[in-house]
């Protein structure tokens, strides 16, 4: 391979990031988080971040997601730095998506496609692969015109006759019949797992589940209590897929722990759709140990994000406890970590503190879940 093809390959996407400060939110993130988070989701999908941008509005313009005036100067910013992608922190609208390419002439991303892009680069099974490939068709279908606009530009005559509209309708077919292929499979991978919950359920050993935010150490715990050898990496969504080991308690009694994918702000709702299978793990788990990463300055506003996404799954009622992790790293007082803990809703009876990293308190932990059993 040529020297300089193999360097133009690898060269990273300038990105800026553009956000929508929503007066009186109600979510309780504020723009700075918000974009922090979108940086590290752009990060994890190989993004080079050279800029971020706010706009404060009562909510997005239904053209343009900005104002007028601010999306001039998101325009004038491209020559000052020099970015090629324009990442936005909300799922664009293909109105939108397509009248803000038009407008900047980058390739522009919302937060559905970056996590999507980040969901299929870490789908390692069969499963996880399908999960992602029929939301990223589904999130693709309404915004196939903006693919042949390129056509109407030219203004017809030479180089425009064949596609066009046919194109399009052609495109929209294939499409369609693939969700439907993907759907069938899928459905025949959730018959394969219903058939591998009734054998676990006959053979009565009880089910622990793990949820979380992502990057809340879901995985290094399953690897400190189970020797799991899952990558667990200081990366959003470096685990996809469930993963399920036996684990043995205090009491001499085994229980399968199983690791399913993290929760995240603003996580698409084509994400739960296309994962619904693999969260239906949730619904069959006797516990869940619902892990909170006690360093993260956003900590409560995480909490309130998964206690949300609990509700939308009707698994708020569900047995849990839950775990305080990351306490080695820990560098406020123990105040702060109290008051960190008061705002997430948990009881003393039902909370614990450990590191999963270092091997704190894992015997409590064990403990604590063989008594809730």
């Amino acid at each position: 391979m040529p020297r300089e093809f193999s360097e133009t390959r690898q060269k990273k996407e300038r990105a800026i990031l553009v956000g929508i400060e929503v007066k009186r939110a109600e979510d309780g993130w504020s723009i700075e988080s918000s974009l922090e988070e979108l940086y590290n989701l752009s990060i994890t999908a190989g993004a080079d971040v050279v800029g971020r941008f706010s706009q404060k509005l009562s909510r997005p313009s239904s053209t343009y997601y900005l104002g007028k005036g601010k999306l001039q100067e998101l325009v004038d910013l491209k020559e000052s730095i020099g970015y090629d992608t324009a990442i936005f922190n909300d799922e664009l609208a293909p109105r939108q998506q397509h009248n803000l390419e038009e407008t900047l002439l980058v390739k522009v991303i919302d937060r559905t496609a970056l996590i999507l892009d980040i969901f299929a680069k870490r789908a390692q099974t069969k499963e996880g692969k399908l999960q992602v490939e029929l939301a990223q068709h589904q999130y693709l279908l309404p915004r196939l015109a903006g693919q042949w606009s390129h056509l109407e530009r030219l203004g017809g005559g030479i180089g425009t006759r064949g596609p066009g509209e046919s194109q399009l309708e052609t495109d929209r077919r294939l499409i369609k019949n693939r969700i439907s292929h993907l759907k069938k499979e899928i459905d025949s991978v959730r018959k394969h797992r219903d058939l591998y919950r009734q054998k676990r359920k006959r053979s009565n050993i009880p089910i622990v589940a793990l949820v979380g935010y992502t990057n809340a150490g879901k995985s290094t715990l399953i690897n400190s209590l189970c020797q799991a050898n899952v990558a667990a990496e200081n990366r959003l969504f470096s685990t996809l897929d469930p993963v399920t080991r036996k684990l043995r308690l205090p009491d001499g009694k085994n229980v399968l722990l199983t690791d399913t994918v993290g929760f995240i702000h603003k996580l698409p709702p084509l994400i739960v759709a296309a994962f619904h299978a693999t969260l239906e793990e949730l619904t069959e788990a006797d516990v869940l140990l619902y892990i909170v990463d006690i360093t993260s300055p956003d900590a409560v506003n995480q909490s309130q994000t998964v206690e949300k996404i609990l509700q939308d799954l009707e698994l708020d009622e569900k047995p849990r406890l839950t775990v305080i992790n990351k306490m080695d790293k820990v560098v406020g007082s123990i105040g702060e970590v109290q008051e960190i803990v008061l705002n997430i809703p948990s009881s003393p009876e039902t909370t614990i503190t450990i590191s999963a990293a270092k091997g704190w308190n894992l015997d409590g932990l064990l403990q604590k879940i063989a008594e809730f059993l």
